[in-house]
């Protein structure tokens, strides 16, 4: 595999994150092209609770985000993962996994209690997030939302709420 770094944001950053996220959805069946928007969103409101990028070189190749979801059963440390974007002249290279698995190993080392995702199923269940049939998002087909359990094996029930910023 290709080597790639993985480091935090930085101001000069972002236009090339806002770039990157918005090729990296086009023709995905669980976007409405509206990443690059929600991550610019989090960002003004002080909301990410990380921002990662994959670089080869000088070249942005991936980024993840994650923010603070609230959970209607009162359940609380739980995170949103995503979005998650990959050049798309470079998915299928690993780029989305390294990214993932740095998000989780962050959230593990914060303590927080679980994380939630929405993507491809096939993709997001490689890192054991699961289908949580009594834990819904409004809005969206429950196919592509899945849940993974950190702190313990208990999924909350009930419906999730993203940050305002991804009402865009």
């Amino acid at each position: 595999m290709n080597s790639f770094t993985i480091r935090r944001e930085a101001e000069a950053d972002i236009p090339a994150i806002r770039d990157l996220t918005s090729r990296a959805f086009v023709d995905k069946p669980y976007s409405r092209q509206r990443e690059a928007a929600i991550v610019e969103r989090l960002r003004d409101a002080d909301a990410l609770t990380f921002s990662f990028m994959a670089v080869k070189g000088a070249s942005l190749v991936g980024h993840i985000a994650a923010s603070a979801v609230k959970i209607s059963d009162g359940t609380g440390n739980w995170f949103g993962v995503g979005p998650i974007s990959v050049a798309p002249e470079r998915q299928g290279e690993g780029i989305g996994s390294l990214l993932m698995q740095r998000a989780l190993q962050e959230l593990r080392e914060m303590g927080a209690a679980g994380a939630v995702s929405v993507g491809d199923p096939t993709f997001l269940g490689r890192f054991d997030f699961v289908d949580a049939p009594d834990l819904r998002l409004p809005g969206m087909d429950p196919q592509y939302f899945r849940a993974l359990p950190l702190a313990d094996t208990t999924l909350p029930t009930g419906t999730v709420w993203y940050h305002d910023a991804f009402v865009v």
